[in-house]
């Protein structure tokens, strides 16, 4: 026990105490002797209330610097209960927020280092305010943090219309604003709404459509290298050999038939890996020397008719069933490399559906913010995890006797036409959409 609880339990015995003299005195009839002892009573009951209020002071000071958040105290027990359990709860929450403290500064150093834009909104009062922003949010939009969101409304009307338009619902998107009125740049946004029964918040992702262009021809750039470096010496390794065995051998005096057998032999492999070589530059070109596109309008409906009459052998050889749900919209482009890019994306669903009982291929053409969407899905296999990232590179294939290029030619044409090649994973097969501007 501390010094204070022996004080209250010796203010309660003298008080006790000075009751019963009390007590006595007036049944002798000693009035004086009974008002002091009576006076006496009321200091010590006094100094047993100050003493318990006290420490009721002490521990309601530690609690209201708790709810306040307020963590400069730095008390130390005493020995009565109620003040040493407030004591034990301002440290368990100091500890606690010093925690929370440290997470959040280390969530946030995370997401102002990423390059995706990032705002989420929280709702009070049916009102939102701006929870969280990062810099690269601001960059991209080159705007001022605030607040309100309803402020962002004066400074990027176009943005906040689009996000007003998702009714602040879940939601992927790709859209073409003007910054400050500059000419109209590409977006890809996503927006997810998380609610639960205290809070309300509205994510918001940005990223610079371009920027992810130029990171991807980046990664590619690097891993074509790594390609061709591997094609090169899988192919000049062997033929470097066997020039140095000929070498060897034309330099004998007398060459026998043995020798002329190996130097035939040597010559075929030589040609048939100079040929080899020779598709694979081939192959390059092609996707390197892209000609410039033939513009003229052109019937969607017709070219994806033409691609699939000339596969229609195919199709009917592998029992697949083409399903088509197309509008006749008109594009600018060059008619044969369209073409060419949709019998490459049949090719790759008929490939995919080809393990496949009821084999499916799906054609749809929509409009969609200001762009015609081809849309070629299948009931196949799927691209796994693992190579979902390479399935546009150069020569990356899984098709035995497959060159590689034909996703990356398709995407090299829909890039040359504006547009651009995107892939959507399904819950069964795949979906490849070719964008087009109006």
């Amino acid at each position: 026990m501390n010094k204070n609880g022996y004080l209250w339990v010796i203010y309660n015995l003298l008080a006790i105490t000075s009751g019963i003299a009390a007590y006595h005195f007036f049944l002798e009839g000693k009035w004086f002797n009974t008002l002091l002892f009576v006076g006496l009573i009321v200091v010590f009951v006094t100094m047993v209330y100050f003493s318990l209020t006290s420490q009721a002071s002490k521990a309601e000071k530690i609690i209201l610097s708790i709810r306040r958040k307020d963590f400069s105290l730095f008390p130390t027990e005493e020995g009565n209960e109620l003040v040493d359990n407030s004591i034990r709860l301002y440290y368990q929450s100091k500890e606690e927020q010093l925690s929370l403290s440290s997470y959040k500064l280390l969530y946030e150093s995370i997401l102002d280092h990423m390059e995706t834009g990032l705002m989420i909104l929280s709702a009070q009062y049916e009102k939102w305010n701006v929870f969280y922003v990062n810099g690269a949010f601001l960059e991209i939009l080159q705007i001022p943090k605030y607040n309100s969101w309803e402020l962002y409304a004066s400074k990027v009307p176009e943005f906040y219309k689009i996000i007003e338009d998702t009714g602040y619902n879940s939601s992927q998107d790709f859209f073409d604003i003007s910054i400050h009125g500059n000419s109209k740049q590409s977006f890809s946004l996503r927006t997810k709404q998380v609610k639960n029964t205290q809070h309300h918040f509205y994510i918001i992702t940005l990223e610079s459509v371009q920027k992810i262009i130029e990171q991807k021809e980046k990664m590619a750039w690097n891993n074509l290298m790594k390609v061709i470096s591997h094609e090169l010496l899988n192919t000049l390794t062997p033929v470097n050999s066997l020039i140095q065995n000929l070498e060897y051998i034309s330099n004998q005096e007398s060459i026998d038939k043995e020798d002329q057998q190996e130097m035939k032999d040597s010559l075929m492999i030589i040609n048939s890996k100079s040929k080899q070589l020779l598709n694979f530059v081939d192959d390059y070109r092609q996707v390197a020397e892209l000609p410039k596109p033939i513009l003229a309008p052109v019937s969607l409906k017709n070219v994806i008719d033409s691609a699939a009459s000339i596969l229609k052998s195919t199709l009917t050889q592998h029992n697949i069933r083409m399903m088509m749900d197309i509008e006749d919209f008109r594009v600018s482009a060059d008619e044969k490399m369209i073409e060419r890019s949709l019998i490459n994306l049949y090719l790759n669903a008929i490939f995919a559906v080809s393990e496949k009982e009821h084999k499916v291929i799906k054609t749809s053409v929509r409009s969609h913010n200001n762009r015609i969407v081809v849309s070629i899905t299948d009931n196949g296999t799927g691209i796994t995890t693992e190579i979902k990232d390479k399935i546009f590179l150069p020569f990356f294939t899984t098709r035995a006797g497959g060159s590689g290029i034909g996703l990356t030619l398709t995407k090299s044409i829909m890039e040359a036409h504006g547009g651009y090649l995107n892939y959507q994973a399904l819950e069964e097969g795949s979906a490849f959409e070719l964008w087009f501007l109006k």
